[in-house]
């Protein structure tokens, strides 16, 4: 589907998908505030929209980057240190509560995790390719889950981990794959 806009700007029952998405967020007791990232040139839109439908723990909007991974750099210097960070997709409207809340409940459990990540197992057969797209070995299905938003850090791993691969120039597939590259 080829749009003239962002793809967050669709509409579910009248309303733009990542309102959807933020209504969710919204209902959540231990969500303090939320960063919004948009491209630069619909900043006022999602400003207007967020006031439009009520949402009211909107900190800030900010423009992304390049990459997700420079968008999310960018909201990350807005965020207080020493917090609870929740990384969510704006065009995943289907996200529930409970994976939120317990995520959080279950990091502010346990102090030795740096994160969590909500992921569904894998029911789709994977290969794993080498040279010439030879298959070098098939993996477990049991040990193989995909990664989810949200993704619930505590700041100043997630800070670190993106502060590295800036420096490595690295970019990854998601957020906790930045985490898990400095041993979180």
């Amino acid at each position: 589907m080829e749009l003239d806009y962002p793809k967050q700007f669709l509409e579910i029952k009248g309303k733009p998908i990542f309102i959807k998405t933020l209504e969710v967020i919204e209902k959540v007791e231990k969500v303090k505030g939320i960063i919004v990232v948009t491209n630069e040139e619909y900043i006022l839109k999602v400003e207007e929209l967020c006031k439009k439908f009520g949402i009211t723990k909107i900190k800030e909007v900010v423009a992304g980057g390049k990459e997700r991974q420079d968008s999310i750099y960018n909201a990350l210097l807005k965020v207080p240190k020493n917090t609870i960070i929740g990384v969510q997709d704006g065009v995943r409207p289907f996200i529930e509560e409970r994976y939120i809340v317990e995520s959080y409940d279950k990091l502010m459990a346990e102090p030795k995790l740096d994160g969590i990540v909500v992921g569904v197992p894998v029911k789709d057969t994977i290969k794993v390719i080498g040279e010439n797209r030879k298959i070098k070995t098939t993996p477990n299905r049991e040990t193989l889950f995909s990664a989810q938003t949200p993704q619930i850090f505590r700041s100043e791993i997630l800070w670190e981990s993106y502060k590295q691969a800036k420096e490595d120039k690295f970019i990854g597939t998601d957020d906790s794959s930045l985490v898990e590259r400095i041993g979180g």
